[in-house]
């Protein structure tokens, strides 16, 4: 997968298309783009309480509002239901930041990663392991553009990540991308499936974004 070098970037559109056209809000200037190494995105999550993914040497933000976060968390609960009494895995959270490869640290919404992932099938200790997981979930906020979002599919597919569910919280429906390209379209009336990765995990869309319409 092709990735840019601060001494490729010409100006700063140069970098911003590199990231996906993100809003520039979300791109660190401390340190320099370029310059960011995994200390960096330990350091800020100590200091500062906010996550940031390490792309090409840059520090991006992660956003999550509190739509998002909260229906990730409910989802992250159902895959938790079906996964921990089968002892399949484990079940991640956002600020469970994971190297895919030397220089690149993403921090999936949910992701789910079977034991034959983990070396000698132990959760690790590290707080940025290498790891690959099976099922990659990311929920879409205002500030993920289309192009972020494909470039993530490709480096999550590229790894040997065998699925990715994106959930849109606005729209209420869910796209299953497979790394051949398929990508299927679920509305909220349809059920999301586990396929090859969690054999009979099924889950009805209208029962989890129902947790959207909660009141007291």
């Amino acid at each position: 997968m092709a990735t840019a070098t601060a001494t490729q970037w010409k100006t700063l559109r140069d970098l911003v298309e590199q990231l996906g056209d993100i809003p520039l809000d979300r791109i660190r200037m401390n340190p320099p783009p370029g310059q960011a190494t995994e200390a960096d995105v330990l350091d800020i999550a100590r200091r500062e309480k906010r996550y940031c993914e390490l792309v090409d040497g840059v520090l991006v933000e992660k956003t999550m509002g509190y739509q998002e976060s909260f229906l990730a968390l409910a989802l992250a609960d159902f895959l938790r239901a079906f996964v921990i009494p089968r002892n399949l895995g484990v079940v991640s959270g956002a600020d469970g930041m994971i190297r895919l490869f030397p220089g690149l640290v993403r921090g999936p919404d949910v992701a789910f990663a079977s034991w034959d992932r983990f070396p000698d099938r132990r959760i690790p200790k590290e707080p940025i392991p290498t790891l690959v997981p099976d099922l990659v979930v990311e929920v879409l906020s205002i500030s993920n553009t289309a192009k972020e979002m494909e470039r993530k599919r490709g480096e999550y597919f590229s790894q040997g990540v065998s699925v990715v569910w994106e959930i849109d919280p606005e729209t209420r429906t869910a796209t299953v991308y497979l790394p051949d390209g398929t990508e299927t379209v679920l509305s909220e009336s349809d059920r999301l499936e586990g396929g090859g990765v969690l054999p009979g995990f099924s889950l009805e869309l209208s029962e989890l974004f129902a947790e959207l319409d909660r009141h007291g």
